[in-house]
């Protein structure tokens, strides 16, 4: 890879990005017809051919795909590189969201740091280790569909990778550069009371819903939830995010939800979470719905091979290399769930995510692409050799919870189908790139 300061370089990063981010992505979120990410997948799958990376995509819904691609490496053994394809929505944006318009060193526009801007890394990063001769591992590079609304994207890879030793993964979101091993996990359902619906000229006649939900939502307001804060990510946490009832301005509700959105601490079950709220919601006259989203949380073992390479490899490059916690999900605790020890980093700033001015710093993108390379070599180097940690891991850092619970890994949303789900009979065969095709590939 050539100097920060070669204007080439710069040019080939902002050309990346902007390319990326003027491909519309936005996930469907479940609606009929909705064409999502296949044609940013094309792109990708076309940009890493140009520079020596073969790649492939595979349908993980109609019209919706993934993109995997392999470098080849001295040892099969692979270090994952992952991150997703979609956005969230445009509405309330206040720049342009998919012109790739530049000011001042940042690229403007819906999902340029979420997360455009770290799969571009990624894509430079996967270029350069193909360019450099065989790196020491198998590099894989996924860019996954689905992670805004029900990550069906990585678990359709975690099929597609079920025969690979998978020694780590980097997990592009917007860290601002920083070693995330931790984030929260979620447990989402819906909280119901039912009362008796009447004219609102008459309200003695009738019993309001609302009226009895008020105390629900002031109860939640009140509470914790009991369970000791984690040295990284803090509290526990439980939110009212939706309200619904009432049908009409003269008629008195009888029936109202609210939607509970419960973010998960490492150790805690989110199941279980739920069934403990469950029988306390239902003490206060409620009756609560099964979980619609169920996520664990990530707790990666900060001396695993991975993140002691990208912490060396962030040390190297005169980066802060101290691990944090993140309060959002990523795909990363699916992936640990299913033995892949993941960290989750990249350039940009959550901060920026989903923002009216979504940004990223071009120079964050090409400096994370270089800090890849580097990870990867380190991590080759630190698997051959069984090398312990290189840098200082304070106790409070070590141990902590198993991210891969026992738990549902699916968002069951209204209006999901059962097809919808991610096939578990999908057959497989050796493809030019190694990496067995699911489905019917997409063109």
């Amino acid at each position: 890879m050539t100097s920060p300061a070669s204007r080439d370089a710069t040019d080939a990063v902002r050309d990346l990005v902007r390319d990326l981010v003027r491909i519309p992505s936005v996930n469907p979120r479940g609606a009929p017809g909705g064409g999502g990410e296949t044609a940013v997948a094309a792109h990708v799958r076309d940009w890493l051919g140009r520079h020596g990376v073969q790649a492939e995509m595979h349908e993980v819904l109609p019209g919706r795909c993934n993109v995997v691609a392999v470098v080849p490496g001295r040892d099969p053994a692979v270090v994952l590189l992952e991150s997703h394809l979609d956005t969230v929505e445009t509405d309330g944006m206040t720049v342009p969201p998919h012109d790739g318009e530049v000011r001042d060193g940042r690229l403007y526009g819906r999902g340029a740091c979420d997360a455009k801007g770290p799969l571009a890394a990624f894509m430079l990063a996967a270029a350069e280790l193909a360019r450099g001769g065989p790196p020491p591992l198998t590099v894989v590079l996924a860019g996954v569909c689905d992670e805004e609304h029900a990550y069906r994207g990585v678990l359709h890879l975690l099929e597609t990778l079920a025969d690979r030793h998978v020694v780590g993964a980097l997990v592009g979101e917007p860290t601002g550069l920083v070693p995330a091993t931790a984030h929260k996990g979620v447990v989402r359902y819906t909280v119901r009371t039912t009362g008796r619906p009447g004219h609102s000229s008459r309200p003695e006649e009738a019993v309001n819903a609302i009226s009895l939900m008020a105390p629900v939502i002031a109860h939640l307001a009140a509470t914790r939830p009991a369970v000791t804060p984690h040295p990284l990510l803090g509290p526990a946490t439980r939110s009212v995010t939706r309200v619904r009832g009432g049908t009409g301005p003269n008629t008195i509700p009888g029936s109202c939800e609210v939607d509970i959105d419960r973010r998960t601490l490492p150790g805690e079950d989110p199941v279980a979470v739920w069934h403990q709220d469950r029988d306390e919601l239902t003490a206060l006259g409620t009756e609560v719905d099964p979980p619609f989203t169920v996520d664990p949380a990530l707790d990666t073992p900060p001396d695993t091979p991975v993140v002691t390479a990208l912490r060396d490899a962030l040390a190297a490059h005169g980066r802060p290399c101290d691990i944090q916690g993140m309060p959002f999900g990523t795909d990363a605790s699916k992936l640990a769930r299913a033995g892949m020890p993941s960290v989750v980093f990249g350039p940009g700033s959550v901060m920026d995510a989903h923002a009216a001015t979504e940004s990223v710093d071009l120079a964050e993108v090409e400096l994370a692409a270089r800090i890849v390379v580097a990870t990867v070599h380190e991590t080759g180097r630190r698997f051959h050799e069984g090398l312990p940690s290189s840098v200082d891991v304070p106790p409070r850092e070590r141990g902590g919870g198993d991210p891969r619970e026992n738990v549902p890994l699916r968002e069951r949303t209204r209006g999901d189908s059962p097809e919808d789900a991610p096939s578990q009979e999908r057959a497989g065969s050796s493809s030019r790139v190694g990496i067995p095709p699911q489905g019917r590939p997409c063109s």
